[in-house]
């Protein structure tokens, strides 16, 4: 009844949106939940509202994915308390809006290190945890982008193809020890970066927010956005012992809009 009792599940971005509903689901299957962002007051009204169906105590990180020396001394810490972290989501804001060809090398250089870089770090950090445990869950919260690139996000498109390969590469390195990677790739889905996202193009088009929502309605073959729960279900259950043999894929949670398989 409970996939992911005795489990325990670090999910990053995890303040609000897609994150948030991660968390929520873990908890929900059994998993004790620790979450992390940079906004300690979103963060403790999440972990306030998490299921706890076996009376778990979840707990927060304060971390930033740009500085990456905090970062890993936080999480040295949550290990010195929780030995194994079994189901990781890593999870981080998607870079700003605009074309490629525009875009500093600055800009490239933070978003990579604040995307894989620090996905990385924290998997060689927990991967003795996984290893010892013969279980461990890489779930990596992407973008559609992965296989058809999305117009005016340049940074995004790049850095998260890099890390779809970083994933492949992983998955066949540590699938022997009992640890898959995989990442799931939201469509349009109703959170706050869709709605920020919806804003920048409303105001380059001049056409209403609400415009912009219809038209990408109506290029999504269900004929609407798709909610975070959806999206958290999958990561849920990828997360789950009965995923056991699903490793290295690209798992695209967005009503059918991609036209590539």
């Amino acid at each position: 009844m409970y996939p992911l009792q005795n489990k325990f599940a670090l999910v990053g971005g995890a303040s609000q949106g897609l994150g948030a509903a991660c968390a929520h689901a873990l908890a929900n299957a059994g998993a004790t939940v620790i979450v992390f962002a940079r906004n300690e007051e979103k963060l403790k009204q999440v972990v306030k509202n998490l299921p706890r169906p076996l009376q778990q105590e979840h707990g927060y990180l304060i971390i930033d994915t740009n500085h990456l020396a905090a970062s890993k001394k936080s999480v040295i810490q949550l290990l010195e308390i929780i030995k194994t972290i079994h189901v990781l989501v890593n999870n981080t804001g998607g870079p700003g809006a605009g074309p490629l060809y525009a875009t500093s090398t600055d800009d490239l250089k933070n978003a990579f290190e604040a995307h894989l870089l620090h996905a990385h770090q924290v998997v060689q950090l927990l991967l003795p945890g996984m290893r010892a445990a013969n279980f461990g869950r890489i779930i990596n919260v992407l973008s559609v982008s992965i296989k058809e690139p999305i117009d005016d996000l340049g940074i995004s498109n790049t850095i998260r193809a890099g890390m779809a390969n970083w994933a492949k590469t992983l998955s066949k390195e540590l699938g022997p020890w009992g640890i898959t990677v995989n990442n799931v790739l939201p469509g349009f889905t109703n959170t706050e970066r869709l709605d920020y996202l919806f804003t920048n193009r409303a105001a380059k088009a001049g056409v209403t927010k609400e415009e912009i929502r219809k038209n990408i309605e109506n290029s999504i073959p269900v004929q609407r956005l798709g909610e975070p729960e959806e999206f958290a279900a999958a990561v849920c259950f990828l997360a789950s012992p009965a995923a056991g043999f699903i490793n290295g894929i690209n798992l695209p949670v967005d009503g059918g809009q991609l036209r590539s398989l």
